[in-house]
């Protein structure tokens, strides 16, 4: 058996690799003791780590490899008295909020409670830090302060009222996925995109639409409206008191090219917007119905299979690579991405803070975060995956990726999220139905929706 070195002379980012590389070397078992005392330095302290088990509330995996599920079987390996477990919700984001929301207020197990950590999307924050859901961050015993090592964007999600809620597990933005083998080449803005769309639609088989996004109703129609206003000029603004302002005239003619077409083949695909989510529109998109799509950074994984390294820019890539590969391009969005992801928090309830706010910060490490990408395809929070030079060479696409992620915009903040998009994407959606058009004092009634209040129908007059 190999002697495992001591670890305590080190410097930290050493300690820190050292133990992540000997865990996946030695993950077979055979060595799971000298695994354990690899990681006595990262839970010793002055107060131990409570015993027990851990239970993690969160959405489906959506990563190549199941890679979530590949750190905590590397955390449960070296930690035998605080085994981890997923407990995976419903698809939809609506869902998965008021399960979370019902599961965070029961007081015990025997009501379904004893959650100890949460896997919130980045706009959830302040509604479960307002429902006394969850426990700050004790920012005095982490092993790096937040600030020096995360992204700035994701970061800015888990803070509420000066007060850190969270640390950051994986990021997102919008990128715009289209096709090389069409001659297709960056940069789009909505006009190119609409005026490519027409040219091709005339000429190429088996192509029914231009551009798919997130139309369904969920949150997902949310960012796909506020991309689209940002994109041609306008904006929604939220100020400290949650008074909202917008032009509806100026969304109104963002939300045109998502508008399907009733007299033939349209820049929108589809005409049923229920069946628009990411994993429709990324199917549409490799089965060459459309020619551009809207999508997070986990689809180019899924479009290219095992060849992710492949550069997916319009220049040719190096080496062999794979025909779904050849096809597929990445760039910009037309304008401005939402910033999506999500963000581990300790819940309220649990006996075991200390405990969580570890397993916390080892998901959200530097090594789980180079994995997370690497192998799972989602976007790292941490700036040193960025600035890695091996990484930057496998995969070509890294710059463009985080230069969205640094230009992404933030969802209002508010405890009253969830309300205001579902107010929000009800008017979007009349308006994308044929049904309707956006009422005057939209601004109005999204203020409201920002206070609690939900109009008697949400759709406009």
């Amino acid at each position: 058996m190999p002697r495992t070195p001591s670890t305590g002379s080190m410097p930290r980012n050493e300690r820190r690799r050292w133990w992540w590389a000997f865990g996946l070397g030695l993950i077979s078992g055979a060595l799971v003791v000298a695994l354990t005392s690899v990681l006595v330095w990262r839970v010793a302290g002055p107060t131990s780590p409570e015993p027990g088990d851990l239970l993690i509330l969160t959405g489906r995996d959506d990563s190549k490899g199941q890679q979530r599920q590949f750190l905590i079987d590397l955390w449960n390996t070296a930690n035998p008295g605080n085994q981890a477990k997923m407990i995976s919700l419903s698809e939809t984001a609506d869902a998965q909020y008021a399960e979370m929301v019902n599961r965070g207020e029961k007081k015990g197990k025997d009501d379904g409670g004893e959650i100890d950590v949460f896997n919130l999307d980045v706009t959830w924050t302040a509604a479960f830090a307002e429902k006394d859901l969850l426990r700050p961050i004790d920012e005095a015993r982490l092993a790096d302060r937040p600030d020096d090592v995360f992204l700035k964007q994701p970061l800015r999600t888990c803070r509420y009222r000066d007060r850190l809620w969270a640390l950051p597990f994986n990021t997102d933005a919008g990128l715009l996925y289209y096709r090389k083998d069409l001659g297709l080449k960056p940069p789009f803005d909505w006009p190119e995109i609409e005026a490519e769309s027409a040219r091709l639609l005339s000429r190429t088989p088996g192509l029914t639409a231009g551009y798919a996004g997130q139309l369904g109703d969920y949150e997902g129609l949310t960012v796909n409206a506020l991309e689209a206003l940002w994109a041609h000029g306008g904006d929604l603004r939220v100020d400290d008191q949650g008074n909202a302002s917008i032009d509806p005239t100026r969304l109104a003619a963002a939300l045109k090219p998502l508008t399907p077409s009733d007299a033939g083949p349209s820049v929108a695909f589809g005409k049923e917007r229920g069946q628009q989510t990411e994993e429709q529109s990324r199917q549409a998109f490799a089965d060459g119905q459309v020619a551009f799509m809207r999508n997070w950074p986990v689809a180019y994984r899924k479009l290219v299979g095992d060849d992710a390294t492949s550069a997916p820019s319009s220049a040719a890539p190096k080496g062999a690579m794979a025909e779904a590969a050849k096809k597929v391009g990445v760039a910009a969005l037309p304008g401005p991405s939402v910033l999506g992801g999500q963000n581990l928090a300790i819940a309220r309830q649990t006996r075991q803070p200390r405990a969580a706010q570890l397993l916390i910060e080892y998901l959200t490490g530097e090594q789980g975060q180079r994995t997370l990408f690497e192998k799972g395809g989602f976007a790292a929070t941490r700036a040193a995956v960025y600035e890695d030079v091996d990484i930057q060479n496998e995969y070509p696409y890294l710059p463009l990726l985080l230069e969205a992620i640094k230009t992404a915009r933030l969802r209002p903040v508010s405890p009253q999220y969830v309300n205001f998009s579902r107010v929000l994407r009800g008017y979007v959606g009349t308006v994308l139905d044929g049904k309707g058009t956006l009422p005057d004092d939209l601004a109005q009634r999204l203020t409201d929706a920002l206070h609690g209040k939900t109009p008697p129908r949400p759709a406009p007059d």
